[in-house]
């Protein structure tokens, strides 16, 4: 994505099934746990890179010792920085003590992080700043083991307001209303009735206060809290967490919205947001690794008890598509062949436009995150020439010379590398012309290799959403070679409609795809429909979110795609541009074809999982026509 758009966070939690002594006898080291949540945080460090925490928890200490630590950074290297802090403590024993490190007892009462239960969480700040108190995980304390609530989320939910009002219902005074602490506060809520509950009924049964303390950190039902909890949910959320007596937990939105997978044995039990990172850490082939169902809860108890639990209806699976586009790491099997085929499916429309003159016409992508998706592109180009060949041979016959075959032969798409991102640039300038300039020079061009005048330039994005750095970069710089035309190609579809599940996009005002199809209705002197879905959607605009339609979908239906992307092409040309400017996008049918497993489009077709989508997409184009310049959920 030439666009710089920031996305979901990342989640890790860890439990080690074994005592530590287990540990140091087969890996030499009381901290097993600790390395593996530091090799899983670097492994998904693409998820987060504006923060990132850790939390543990030490399971059995006796009272008087600290059970749970917690450290965050918002610094430049935010893993780097916590986890040198933790370890820089260790290597100081080592130097001093080292004897003391093959004590697991001394360790555990000693050391931080040196326990049975570990949470990382990498940051995307989508909204809101970076300050350390935005971080996860997020605490929640209380002197009773049982209350204590640690949390950490990849998470967005489109009716924090409601969500808000009910805690003010329960009779709470929150400090915040972000959607962090308002779930926080929303599980506690029902750990705490939990704890209640349970309390009442021992009290009963003639249980004293310290003995009824054990048997709640037995009997505490985690299902039934999150089954309370999420009852009004409405967003997409991964959310890990664990309890200060050892309980912990990872529940995963009833659609499917944003990923998880865990993998467990008789050492240990782990979830992340993304396979790759515990094939890696933990060595496992992939069919070892278990993505959790949509409505489901991974919920492990104090005494290592594993389970996946029903916790929420499920509702039709509609798993993120612009994850597998682009979010995700691009190691994990499934994701790598989607990409590649995303690739493929472009090949015949960028053949009939460059009148499949292939001998000129040069192939190459922009950024590096599409090269999976060029390589799709550039093997089927491959499987055409070998098409073409094989015709040409046939009809030659016997009769076919050793010339003809080497200019048969010559046949192959033209594959170079003609942009190269120069990442000791910064664009720190904050003047906008100064800064304009500097942007214009952030990819270096290889030159040399176009036939000025003469060549096509087709170049692979893996989407448009704003069209910035195209038109204020790279299209100029491509256009500097001296192609006759330059096609950008994108192996997503037309981002047409806000999220407001975990991706920095919620303002119809940054698509370029919306901003070309208003012109367009303008152009065509069609205003009306703007003035008409502007009312409609003010009319819905105190409504229920259960009841309100998606009408920002008419702003679309007078155009095809074809006439869309056009305008974005028109847009994104400027006079100083001499080479033809075509951009293709992805089909929507292309796109089912290359992610069936992951139908959730609703950037692209406007068909959101939860009601909450149709009430943030309304807002957003009601902020567009009353020019109001702020977030729509």
């Amino acid at each position: 994505m030439s666009d710089i758009v920031k996305h979901e966070c990342g989640i890790v939690l860890i439990r080690l099934l074994k005592p530590l002594e287990h540990y140091l006898s087969n890996y030499g080291t009381s901290f097993y746990g600790l390395k593996k949540l530091h090799l899983l945080m670097q492994k998904q460090h693409n998820r987060g890179q504006d923060g990132a925490g850790i939390a543990g928890c030490k399971i059995g200490i006796t009272p008087g010792n600290k059970y749970i630590s917690h450290i965050r950074s918002n610094s430049d290297s935010p893993i780097k920085e916590i986890f040198n802090q933790i370890f820089d403590k260790i290597a100081e024993v080592r130097k001093k003590s080292p004897h003391r490190l093959n004590d697991t007892q001394w360790v555990k009462e000693n050391l931080d992080f040196s326990g049975e239960l570990f949470l990382g969480h990498l940051r995307y700040g989508t909204f809101g700043s970076n300050e350390i108190e935005n971080l996860h995980p997020v605490i929640r304390s209380n002197n009773w083991k049982t209350r204590n609530l640690v949390l950490a989320g990849n998470f967005n939910m489109t009716n924090v307001d409601e969500l808000f009002k009910r805690l003010v219902d329960y009779g709470q005074y929150p400090v915040e209303t972000s959607d962090t602490i308002t779930i926080l506060e929303k599980i506690g809520h029902f750990l705490d009735q939990e704890n209640e509950l349970l309390y009442r009924q021992l009290k009963i049964k003639g249980f004293t206060k310290k003995e009824s303390t054990e048997k709640i950190a037995d009997d505490l039902d985690i299902r039934r809290i999150l089954q309370k909890s999420s009852v009004n949910w409405d967003g997409g959320y991964t959310i890990v967490g664990f309890l200060g007596h050892g309980d912990a937990f990872v529940m995963r939105d009833p659609a499917g919205i944003r990923p998880a997978f865990y993998y467990k044995d008789d050492e240990v039990v782990v979830a992340t947001s993304e396979r790759p990172a515990i094939q890696t850490a933990f060595n496992v082939s992939i069919d070892k690794i278990k993505e959790l169902k949509p409505g489901h809860a991974l919920i492990i108890k104090k005494n290592g008890k594993v389970s996946e639990l029903q916790f929420h209806t499920p509702v039709p699976k509609k798993s993120c598509s612009f994850e597998r586009i682009y979010f995700s790491r691009g190691t994990d099997r499934d994701i790598y062949l989607e990409r590649k085929k995303l690739g493929k499916l472009l090949a015949p429309e960028i053949l009939q436009e460059i009148d499949y003159d292939l001998k000129n016409t040069v192939f190459s992508y922009i950024p590096n995150t599409a090269a999976v998706a060029f390589r799709g592109l550039a093997e089927e180009l491959e499987m055409f020439c070998n098409r073409i060949k094989k015709e040409k041979i046939l009809q030659l016959g016997n009769n076919i010379t050793a010339e003809e075959l080497d200019e048969i032969f010559q046949l192959r798409p033209r594959i170079e590398k003609i942009a190269v991102k120069d990442i000791k640039l910064r664009t720190f300038i904050t003047q906008d012309n100064q800064r304009d300039d500097l942007v214009g020079h952030v990819y270096d061009v290889t030159y040399g290799i176009i036939h000025r005048g003469v060549d096509n330039l087709v170049v692979l994005d893996d989407s448009i959403v704003r069209g910035t750095t195209l038109k204020q970069s790279i299209i100029r710089i491509l256009d500097k070679l001296g192609p006759k035309k330059i096609i950008i190609a994108s192996s997503a579809p037309q981002i047409r409609y806000p999220d407001c599940y975990g991706i920095d996009m919620a303002r119809l005002s940054d698509f370029i795809a919306f901003r070309a199809t208003v012109d367009l209705l303008k152009d065509s002197k069609r205003q009306d429909i703007i003035n008409s879905v502007y009312k409609k959607c003010k009319e819905q605009e105190g409504r229920p979110k259960e009841e309100i339609i998606n009408y920002v979908k008419d702003i679309y239906k007078p155009f095809n795609p074809s006439q869309i992307s056009d305008k974005v092409a028109q847009m994104l040309t400027t006079q100083e541009i001499n080479a033809k400017i075509k951009i293709i996008y992805q089909s929507i049918e292309n796109l089912h074809e290359a992610i069936p497993e992951h139908t959730g489009d609703w950037y692209f077709t406007g068909n959101y999982p939860t009601p909450g989508g149709n009430k943030v997409v309304n807002k957003s184009f009601i902020n567009y026509i009353e020019g109001r310049n702020e977030r729509a959920y």
